[in-house]
């Protein structure tokens, strides 16, 4: 056997094979490294609000000094709103509804004797826009407990300003679940006192949502005038980093909420480089691959007389073919083996930048990259086996 191995291992050019080894290397470490820097950006772009798609986006209009003096409302005309679903990046619109009485909330600090009471307001948009479990998402009558969806800015307020500056404990999103607020409302001559109860929080929506049904509801108890013109709308879109969706925007000096088109615009741009510097991986471990076959291909020539006559004397095309398929497999398994040991090295760099600016993101592992750098090691290891023996054969058979 060793016989054989010093045999068939004569004319091979390191020079050739350190070129594949090298090239094969750097692309598949750019692959590996888009893959699981693309994974580790998932929670920065999904980190919104679970309950609220990403192509939905919240418009109203712009305020205006005169608007404001001539007591204008600046709400949404009916034809506004059909102009809007009208355009071909809008699929569907919804009216936000706002309590049309007052409301008052209060809190009792756990485990402490303070308390804190103030104004409050409710607005309303479309089950349909929400995400979120339908028994969560309901008044209760027997408890009399609403369900709320509050702005994660008012609890950063109250832990980095309000708490900070009277000594008081910080709250988690997760405490703040647990607590129930007073609820007091006012109108038509009545006063009503519930429990609300906060199942989430939004990056998006600068306004405390309650469930159409009941606000509703209570607008047609406790409301003091008519509907008037909703003053901001949501819409869902079909993407909404197109450039016309924000020309149309713009033309019609409609603003958005909580930079969703910006927020969007760089999710979309961040996915193009991604899948450019995926795509120039890819091209880098094919030109890889072409260079190993090429090696390959040109030692089987010069050696073809002498396989050839190991064939003629007994041996089969695979065992003179294991020599060229053991080395190839051999360096596709140290090339990967190194190329996820520089992601893995990579990674911890970039992971302590992301984690000082995005410190409340939970970073997923590097198993993705395992499983991805697997698959490609028995991808590429399976077409070098197929075209050596095709070679060998060829050589047998005289082609």
């Amino acid at each position: 056997m060793k016989l054989l191995w010093k045999l068939l291992r004569a004319h091979i050019s390191v020079t050739q094979f350190a070129g594949f080894f090298i090239t094969n290397l750097i692309g598949l470490t750019i692959v590996l490294a888009g893959i699981q820097f693309k994974e580790d950006l998932k929670p920065f772009f999904a980190q919104g609000d679970s309950f609220l798609k990403d192509d939905y986006i919240v418009v109203s209009k712009k305020v205006s000094a005169l608007g404001s003096l001539v007591g204008s409302t600046g709400g949404f005309s009916d034809k506004e709103i059909q102009n809007i679903e009208e355009q071909p990046f809008v699929k569907t619109t919804g009216k936000f509804e706002a309590a049309r009485f007052r409301i008052s909330g209060g809190l009792k600090m756990p485990g402490t004797n303070l308390s804190f009471q103030t104004y409050m307001f409710f607005e309303a948009v479309p089950d349909r826009f929400l995400d979120i479990k339908v028994d969560e998402w309901k008044f209760n009558e027997n408890t009399g407990e609403i369900p709320i969806i509050i702005p994660r800015s008012y609890l950063n307020l109250y832990n980095f300003g309000f708490a900070a500056s009277r000594s008081m404990p910080k709250l988690s999103e997760g405490m703040i679940k647990m607590l129930r607020l007073d609820i007091f409302i006012n109108g038509n001559g009545q006063r009503a006192e519930y429990k609300g109860k906060v199942v989430g929080f939004s990056n998006r929506l600068n306004t405390i949502l309650v469930p159409a049904s009941f606000l509703t509801w209570a607008n047609s108890e406790y409301g003091a005038k008519e509907n008037e013109e909703p003053v901001r709308i949501i819409m869902e879109v079909t993407n909404s980093s197109d450039e016309k969706l924000a020309s149309y925007l713009s033309s019609k000096g409609y603003e958005t909420e909580g930079n969703m088109l910006n927020s969007g615009k760089l999710a979309y741009f961040m996915r193009i480089i991604i899948f450019m510097v995926l795509g120039v991986g890819v091209l880098i471990c094919l030109l890889s691959f072409f260079i190993l076959i090429l090696s390959i291909y040109l030692l089987l020539q010069k050696n073809s007389d002498k396989l050839k006559n190991l064939m003629l004397i007994g041996y089969s095309g695979f065992r003179v073919s294991f020599f060229y398929i053991l080395f190839a497999v051999s360096l596709n398994l140290i090339a990967t083996a190194l190329s996820v040991s520089l992601v893995a090295w990579l990674r911890k760099l970039y992971i302590a930048i992301f984690s000082e600016m995005l410190p409340d993101i939970n970073f997923s592992g590097i198993s993705i990259i395992l499983l991805y750098a697997f698959i490609l090691f028995i991808i590429i290891s399976l077409t070098d086996l197929f075209i050596i023996l095709g070679k060998v054969k060829g050589i047998r058979n005289n082609k």
